[in-house]
């Protein structure tokens, strides 16, 4: 378990964590959320000693990562993928760290192969892709068979295959009892992988709630109603004070609607309807919705009559594809 005692840290006249409380409990995995600034790598630093806290302090089971003895058994972490000697290779790599932490040697071809670089652990990490520099530094984490997993963007450069690899993998260690603690900016992939969520923004702490509880307090359900009877059924609807807001397809949506009564209420006035469907708000709208005072760096609008900006194609790997 880790827990946060009133960290704060301070960099100049500029604070980038102020007052953070809360404790990443073990047998679920953790998200981390918050814009960009918001203090989410800074914090991660912290618990690891890389970054002196200006006041507060962190313990890991009860101790400080400094006075743990061979921390790499306790808490493993992935923080940059390329924080690795490009002229090692990812044999040697792991070799090292492994000695330095009184690892056994097999334990290296054990996550090599677990991670699926075998074939290339005799290649020298300057020739890696950003997905194979991902699966060394998840490999990396899991060196000492820790109870305790820190990853900050693990996806990163991963294909489809690597994305649903990690994510079950981070969901199994979690079952396994261990403390999996994850920052991402990929919503739709948080929403499929995190159990709970704790989410900063300037550096303060917004929420440490369960991922449903997250979403039911940070949105509106709404309840979807199509119907070839549009005037009968607004009527109904406007005859039990309900006022429904147009949706896609000439559908009608209610919002905070019960689907029970709406369904029982279009059929008292022989309304056929061809869908009655809840609607679900999204982790992503969730997270606007909470963080929306809290964003740093906010693109601004394009200027009336400038030519558009070509756009990245945000589906593919921006920063390289996985080998």
């Amino acid at each position: 378990m880790i827990e946060l005692h009133h960290l704060t840290k301070r960099y100049g006249d500029k604070l980038a964590v102020t007052d953070l409380n809360f404790r990443i409990p073990e047998g679920v995995v953790t998200g981390f959320l918050g814009p960009n600034g918001a203090g989410k790598s800074t914090t991660m630093r912290m618990i690891l000693d890389l970054d002196q806290p200006t006041g507060g302090r962190v313990t890991i089971g009860g101790k400080r990562y400094a006075d743990i003895q061979d921390p790499l058994r306790e808490i493993g972490a992935l923080l940059e993928a390329k924080a690795v000697h490009p002229g090692r290779t990812a044999y040697d790599h792991l070799l090292w760290m492994a000695q330095s932490n009184r690892i056994p040697r097999a334990r290296v071809d054990e996550v090599l192969e677990l991670v699926g670089l075998t074939s290339v652990a005799k290649k020298r990490a300057r020739g890696f892709s950003l997905g194979m520099g991902q699966r060394l530094g998840i490999a990396s984490a899991l060196l000492g068979d820790p109870k305790i997993l820190m990853f900050d963007e693990p996806v990163n450069g991963l294909d489809p295959e690597g994305i649903l690899w990690i994510r079950n993998l981070m969901k199994g260690l979690a079952a396994e009892g261990r403390t999996v603690f994850v920052s991402s900016h990929l919503m739709s992939e948080m929403a499929l992988t995190a159990d709970h969520l704790v989410v900063i923004g300037r550096g303060r702490l917004l929420a440490d709630l369960p991922m449903s509880e997250f979403i039911k307090r940070n949105s509106r359900s709404s309840v979807r109603l199509r119907t070839p009877h549009q005037e009968q059924l607004l009527n109904a609807l406007h005859g039990a004070g309900l006022t429904p807001e147009p949706g896609p397809d000439g559908a009608w949506e209610v919002v905070d609607g019960d689907p029970a009564f709406l369904g029982d209420l279009a059929a008292a006035h022989g309304v056929t309807l061809h869908e009655l469907s809840p609607q679900q708000a999204s982790l992503e709208e969730a997270f606007m919705q909470m963080t929306a005072d809290s964003v740093e760096y906010q693109a601004g609008a394009r200027p009336a009559g400038a030519p558009p900006q070509p756009q990245p194609a945000w589906g593919a790997n921006r920063a390289g594809k996985e080998n």
